[in-house]
């Protein structure tokens, strides 16, 4: 298409896009303003997801770290598990993860779920691999490791669950 004819279908575009914008999306949609819209999750892709998360236990915890060799804080580590295990990228940030795809009950958690913690604003996350466990990147010296979410520390932690 030349460009006198792409600029003249611009303003039907523009249109298009602020009536979607103004819809609630479906219930599979997952988009937030930075990140694109990929339909709901295979139960082998959060599968997936799960055993990724898994085999990164061990590796160093640095902030603002997002690669296995560099080290992981727990936005970059759910990043890097999504990214590289389905393609689709996250947020970078927890608190904006807080509106990344859907809410979901903690009662209704299923593998490659976000787990996150804190109250009005998360401050930390992980992903959750099954059995009432999550990996997540925790503090400053520790790794990447699994923990129970009836754990004494962490079951008094205020945690809701996304589901992308």
């Amino acid at each position: 298409m030349h460009v006198p004819q792409l600029l003249r279908w611009l303003p039907i575009g523009a249109c298009l896009l602020v009536v979607g914008c103004a819809t609630s999306p479906p219930p599979s949609s997952t988009s937030t303003p930075s990140t694109p819209v990929i339909s709901s999750l295979t139960p082998e892709q959060s599968n997936g997801i799960a055993i990724h998360a898994l085999g990164l236990v061990g590796t160093p915890y640095r902030y603002g770290g997002n690669t296995p060799d560099g080290g992981f804080d727990c936005s970059g580590l759910i990043g890097y598990v999504y990214r590289s295990s389905v393609g689709q990228s996250t947020p970078r940030t927890v608190a904006r993860m807080s509106t990344f795809g859907r809410p979901v009950p903690t009662s209704d958690l299923r593998t490659g779920d976000l787990v996150l913690f804190g109250s009005s604003t998360p401050t930390h996350a992980g992903i959750y691999v099954g059995n009432g466990r999550f990996v997540h990147a925790p503090s400053t010296g520790g790794e990447v490791r699994l923990d129970r979410l009836d754990g004494v520390y962490w079951s008094r932690q205020t945690v809701q669950a996304r589901r992308p």
